[in-house]
């Protein structure tokens, strides 16, 4: 069973930046957009990924650690590709989509496969930060944040970019009792390898890779 976590924040607050201690044989990233990396490390990256292409790829099981980089863009770009179909169906056909995907992660993926999802936020109509849809018909078929047990948070304050990792009430940001301070460096290697940790991932991977003893 993966796991999948969510990494919430505005354009420019540092999602993208948080990558920037991953090695190339750490990670994959899948950026929905294409969009290049902020800084100049050169990582595994694979450009407008589809569905289809992001399963595939993590199946091959040739890295522990994936990135979907901008993945609100998955139900944007399937959103102006059905533009000018009418009814209400195919925003519940979106929302399975990217509820496919998570369940992918959780369902066909091993153990100590984690595969981060940057996404985009939005101000829903109470005042409070939420993941960014596509208004309110597909908001009525899928809650993003309720996929997810980690939840984090990217923010900015003058020069410090950082990751809250539980709500004060007005953001969904999550995360499990103990794992982490409330507010840590916005550094995804960090944070995948305090996941690993608390769940004991690294020792699970090293007693796997152990040879049996016979009798």
């Amino acid at each position: 069973m993966g796991i999948p976590v969510l990494i919430l924040g505005e354009s420019g607050s540092g999602k993208s930046c948080s990558l920037r201690n991953f090695e190339k044989e750490d990670v994959a990233i899948y950026n929905v957009a294409g969009k290049p990396l902020p800084f100049k490390k050169q990582l595994n990256k694979a450009d407008n990924v589809t569905y289809t292409q992001i399963k595939s790829n993590i199946q091959k099981g040739n890295f522990k650690t994936y990135v979907i980089d901008d993945s609100q863009y998955l139900m944007a770009f399937e959103s102006f590709e059905h533009a000018k179909e009418v009814g209400y169906g195919k925003f519940t056909n979106m929302a399975l989509n990217f509820k496919d995907l998570i369940d992918f992660i959780i369902k066909r993926t091993p153990n100590d496969c984690i595969v981060y999802m940057l996404h985009h936020t939005e101000l829903a109509d109470n005042g409070k930060l939420k993941a960014k849809t596509l208004g309110k018909m597909l908001d009525n078929q899928l809650t993003v944040e309720g996929l997810f047990s980690i939840v984090l948070l990217c923010q900015v304050e003058g020069s410090e970019h950082f990751f809250i990792t539980n709500s004060d009430g007005t953001n969904p940001a999550k995360s499990p009792m103990d794992m982490f301070e409330h507010k840590i460096d916005n550094d995804l290697k960090m944070v995948d390898q305090t996941i690993r940790e608390y769940y004991e991932l690294t020792k699970k991977e090293e007693n796997k890779n152990e040879p049996s003893k016979k009798n």
